[in-house]
């Protein structure tokens, strides 16, 4: 297969530069002229490069999935300076493994071997699922880009670009669209159907992909949607790695280590996969470079969810107020990190059902490590992106919970406090926060709101829903959100700490 290649400088990351980075760093041992692919993978950020197309690559070093290599694809018009990076360097990427006592382990994957053309209608993105070699379709587009009703959980069929896409499906604007005019084209071909594999943070993700796709697909063409139903295959699946956005620090790494990467990635040193083994077109061997194939995803999503990805967004709100940069600087403060035990150990961890070889309490210590990491320069800023999706995902969840139970959501009230008081757009400090949520604008008008009657954010019903009736929740949003006004950060945390406001 012939790739993009471009030689620019002499230590530009290229094919013709492996030779003389062999002697320092990994470097694919495979032929990347020989590949032929087998996915498409949709929404190629640091996370997709460090986690799929590692193990993907991990597999090639072995000789094996020579024909599963990766082709990138956006539907974004931002994925197109990504696009631009990665075929200036023919798709190689570094990926720099970091540990917490200083270790570094750096090496090239060359798993990807085509970024697609990012345009307004997909007409190549669809064009290229259509094709017979093309056995998964793969996803890493955040939370927010499944239009989840938060009453519902499940995809919003009403969404305006969903009804779009239906009614101009050979145009779509959205990559549900796309997977489901490539569908379509298969179909017509007398082609099977391919797998669509979800890789982004969603309780249920292969499910909710159906949903979305086979709902988009039931709004104009309902016997597409049968066999979309009966030939395709969404499994669920777990991912996690912590991978920090590229900024200068990681660029100048990179150039430390003798690789002119124009989009390196650093990373921790832990990775897991888990997943369902259902692929109706195949899929490569991953569990000989480490994937768990398991009938309990539901039960890892939930534990990593809930703990480690809810643990972001504790640490993360109140570490923006606060002026905290990263995570790991927040994970080291004694005030946070109290705050982070006793939501988790109170309000989270009872409502998680145990896994085989590690107990609920083990992993809370895994994450609380995983988390202290200062080697990983992972901000805040980052992780508290997108709040909107990612309390309804990671939070709510844990509310709803405890509320059924009648067991405390004290805590998760502070929690959801810290997040109004955060959206106000404005530290202890007086430092302004800059906008950092699709929806900021309309978040900062309710929070400026909230400010005087704090129930006003618990209003936003396309987060909150049924919540928000919920006068033991309410009560003690409404408490802490006026504590947090009136006394500040630290005198509400250790108010909470305390034990002096309780349900």
């Amino acid at each position: 297969m012939a790739l993009s290649i471009q030689e620019t400088s002499e230590n530009k990351l290229t094919p013709k530069a492996l030779a003389e980075l062999g002697a320092k760093v990994v470097v694919p041992q495979y032929d990347r002229q020989a590949l032929t692919s087998g996915i498409v993978h949709i929404g190629v950020g640091n996370f997709h490069r460090a986690h799929l197309a590692w193990y993907v690559h991990r597999l090639m070093q072995q000789g094996k999935a020579l024909d599963w290599a990766i082709i990138g694809a956006g539907v974004r018009a931002q994925d197109s300076a990504m696009r631009e990076r990665l075929l200036r360097q023919d798709c190689l990427t570094t990926l720099i493994e970091l540990d917490p006592h200083g270790g570094q382990a750096t090496e090239v994957t060359g798993a990807m071997v085509d970024f697609l053309p990012v345009e307004e209608d997909n007409q190549t993105l669809i064009q290229a699922m259509a094709e017979p070699n093309i056995r998964i379709v793969s996803l890493t587009i955040t939370e927010s880009g499944y239009f989840l009703d938060p009453a519902t959980g499940k995809p919003d069929l009403s969404h305006l670009d969903i009804i779009y896409d239906a009614q101009h499906l050979a145009h779509p604007r959205t990559a549900f669209g796309a997977m489901v005019a490539a569908l379509r084209l298969r179909r017509d071909k007398g082609l099977g159907a391919f797998t669509g594999l979800c890789c982004d943070n969603l309780q249920g993700n292969g499910a909710i992909l159906r949903e979305a796709i086979i709902g988009l697909a039931g709004l104009s063409d309902p016997e597409l949607a049968s066999w979309i139903d009966k030939q395709a295959s969404f499994p669920n699946s777990m991912v996690d790695c912590i991978v920090p956005a590229t900024g200068p620090d990681e660029l100048a790494l990179a150039q430390k280590l003798g690789i002119d990467d124009e989009a390196p990635v650093t990373h921790e040193d832990f990775r897991q996969w888990v997943m369902e083994d259902d692929f109706c077109a195949g899929r490569p061997d991953w569990e000989a470079v480490g994937v768990e194939f398991s009938p309990q995803v539901h039960d890892y999503e939930t534990q990593k969810i809930r703990i480690l990805n809810g643990g972001h967004q504790i640490m993360a709100n109140v570490g923006e107020i606060m002026g905290i940069h990263t995570i790991s600087q927040a994970a080291q403060n004694p005030l946070i990190k109290a705050m982070f035990t006793k939501v988790q150990q109170d309000e989270i961890l009872p409502h998680i059902a145990p896994l085989p070889g590690m107990s609920v309490a083990d992993y809370l210590n895994l994450v609380t490590r995983r988390f202290a990491n200062d080697a990983i320069v992972d901000t805040v800023r980052r992780v508290a992106f997108d709040g909107a999706a990612r309390h309804m995902g990671f939070i709510l969840p844990s509310i709803r919970d405890g509320l059924a139970s009648g067991a405390s959501v004290e805590g998760l009230a502070l929690v959801e406090a810290m997040w109004a008081r955060m959206c106000l757009g404005e530290r202890e400090d007086g430092s302004l926060i800059e906008a950092n949520d699709p929806a900021w604008d309309a978040l900062k008008n309710v929070a400026s709101q909230a400010k005087i009657a704090p129930r006003r954010w618990l209003e936003m019903e396309h987060i909150y829903g049924e919540i928000a009736g919920e006068e033991r929740f309410a009560n003690a949003f409404d408490k802490h959100l006026q504590s947090l006004y009136e006394k500040g950060v630290e005198a509400t945390i250790n108010a909470y700490l305390a034990g002096d406001d309780t349900d």
